[in-house]
């Protein structure tokens, strides 16, 4: 997401007490994290069903659990990748320096309530570490720059008064507005009952509301002042101001569950999830000899970028990649952004019901922008001599730059500056320039907050860069639903169980982090991942243990909440 807040939990302590805070719903309450830690497994299909094809199209973080889960219950998936093994998980190193000085071109925070999300990264035998968020414990000083003036912090507690009223007034709009701390108990004690009566609540009255909405009608945001800096710097990641035009149950979904705070970085990059992910040989493997991983049945690399798919005979998909190869499966799912389906792969209606292909039309996806530069050492934990502070600081400015990260590898060490980290007509101020003239107009805005710091003679590589929106086979970094796009996103998430569904609309499945109620997280990658693996499975006549019921098992009682389509 583009940025966060601390959490209205008033209490440190007692809430240190409680159990933690996942991402158990509010939508679709499903443990995901004890459906992962069973050892009766995710389910089983029938010994007439191994070895059968599965077309898995997208080798992102979705489409690679996916793989691998079907690849443990004895089916063979078929990767296709049109560009590189992780999606939005994308590592990337700075021509001529050290091979570990990284940047993190999408996903560089994950927060402790991906759980799901967790499973696989210690499946792969990663560490994380504190993400340098602004004011974050681990994080050593932080400036806000906002209009012109600076403040230096350490804390919070060091910023001026006007912003402690602005998180004041978040908290008490979170309570007054969306019964906050109700909603925060029942997912910590896992609680579904109230889970659903809250938000069903809440969806049929918030629906329609912008975020900038919500905070409008908060008496506690009478100020424009305060929504003007709520909107600039927030607090947490940055300001939130390019989620305003958003749907207000967007962000109520992430500040429930915790998934703006206490974020933690991979080791080594995210990117070597998915990688080792597809280069892992499962603990348990139904059918395939010891040793068998998705890399061994791909013969080193998966299948080249689809260009079309449509429907064959007994209700099958086929798949034609940019080779001209043309496969024929019992099943396929699709984990690749949905807009993919409007433009770049030929597509036959006959594949989703209208008001799917309405829902996929429909979906709002966000520009996002970073900027990376390697320098010689973290030179920005150098101390003035006159105050006593750090020289340079984790920044949020409603300058270009907009937020500013500070990454070391350690004393001494070369290290690395994401000079600019923005989101929507942030972005798209810049989108026609090169790496290199991005640097410059981001150099000279944080020259303007530090006019005695010459970064620029720290730079020892050149800048890399990404625009989201240009990327061609992602055309955005994640969708956000506009008000009114609850429907449409129910049906994109619910795809999976199709047992309704016309049988010649069945055998192809969504999933992605677009498809999760979360996007823009990794952990809702997963868990549509893991919705589209029991739909694969039900689809081959497979099914789950009784102790260890699947989401498909459970869905009729935890299902999301259905408005009326009149």
């Amino acid at each position: 997401m583009t940025s966060t807040v601390p959490t209205a939990v008033h209490d440190e302590q007692a809430a240190a007490q409680q159990p933690p805070l996942t991402m158990f719903g509010p939508d679709f309450p499903y443990a995901y994290d004890d459906y992962l830690a069973h050892p009766a497994g995710l389910g089983s299909i029938p010994a007439t069903e191994h070895g059968k094809e599965v077309a898995v199209i997208g080798g992102g973080l979705s489409g690679i659990v996916a793989a691998y889960e079907l690849m443990k219950m004895g089916l063979k998936p078929v990767v296709y990748e049109a560009d590189r093994i992780g999606g939005r998980l994308r590592t990337v190193g700075f021509e001529g320096c050290d091979p570990g000085l990284t940047a993190e071109m999408g996903a560089m925070r994950f927060p402790p309530c991906s759980t799901a999300l967790g499973h696989y990264i210690d499946k792969a035998g990663l560490e994380t570490e504190p993400f340098p968020n602004p004011l974050a414990p681990d994080t050593s000083s932080t400036v806000v720059d906002l209009k012109g003036e600076s403040h230096y912090a350490r804390t919070a507690e060091d910023l001026p008064e006007v912003y402690h009223q602005v998180n004041e007034a978040w908290n008490a709009t979170l309570d007054n507005g969306a019964r906050f701390g109700e909603m925060q108990r029942a997912i910590r004690e896992r609680d579904t009952d109230t889970i659903r009566k809250i938000w069903a609540e809440l969806v049929e009255q918030l629906d329609n509301q912008t975020f900038y909405g919500f905070l409008c009608a908060s008496e506690a945001f009478r100020s424009f002042r305060h929504r003007e800096i709520f909107g600039q710097v927030g607090f947490g990641t940055g300001g939130w101001d390019t989620d305003f035009p958003n749907s207000i149950l967007e962000i109520l979904r992430v500040v429930y569950t915790g998934a703006d705070d206490d974020h933690r970085g991979i080791v080594g990059g995210s990117q070597q999830l998915p990688v080792r992910l597809w280069e892992r040989e499962p603990d348990k493997c139904v059918h395939w000899p010891s040793g068998t991983t998705l890399k061994s049945l791909h013969g080193g690399k998966p299948r080249p970028a689809v260009t079309r798919l449509h429907r064959t005979a007994g209700n099958r998909v086929t798949v034609t990649d940019a080779t001209g190869d043309v496969r024929t499966y019992a099943a396929a799912i699709f984990t690749a952004q949905s807009w993919m389906l409007l433009s770049k792969i030929a597509c036959d209606e006959s594949l989703f019901p209208m008001d799917h292909w309405t829902a996929m039309e429909r979906t709002h996806y966000m520009e996002s922008s970073k900027l990376f530069i390697p320098v010689d050492r973290p030179f920005w934990k150098d101390i003035d001599p006159e105050t006593g502070r750090e020289v340079m600081s984790m920044t949020l400015t409603d300058r270009m730059t907009r937020g500013t990260y500070l990454l070391d590898n350690g004393p001494d060490r070369s290290a690395v500056i994401c000079l600019s980290y923005t989101w929507c007509d942030d972005s798209l101020k810049w989108l026609p320039l090169s790496a290199n003239e991005r640097m410059e107009v981001m150099l000279k805005s944080l020259a303007e907050i530090y006019p005695d710091v010459d970064i620029r003679r720290h730079i020892i590589g050149n800048p890399v860069t990404v625009s989201w929106e240009a990327e061609p086979y992602f055309m955005g970094a994640f969708k956000a639903n506009l008000p009114g796009h609850y429907r449409y996103q129910r049906r994109l998430f619910t795809h999976f169980m199709q047992d309704r569904l016309p049988e010649d609309k069945r055998g192809i499945f969504l999933a992605g982090d677009d498809i999760s109620w979360t996007a823009g997280w990794a952990e809702g990658a997963v868990q549509t991942a893991l919705n589209a693996v029991w739909g694969v499975m039900h689809h081959f006549g497979g099914a789950t243990d009784p102790s260890n019921p699947g989401p498909g098992d459970v869905y009729d009682r935890i299902a999301p909440v259905e408005l009326d389509e009149n």
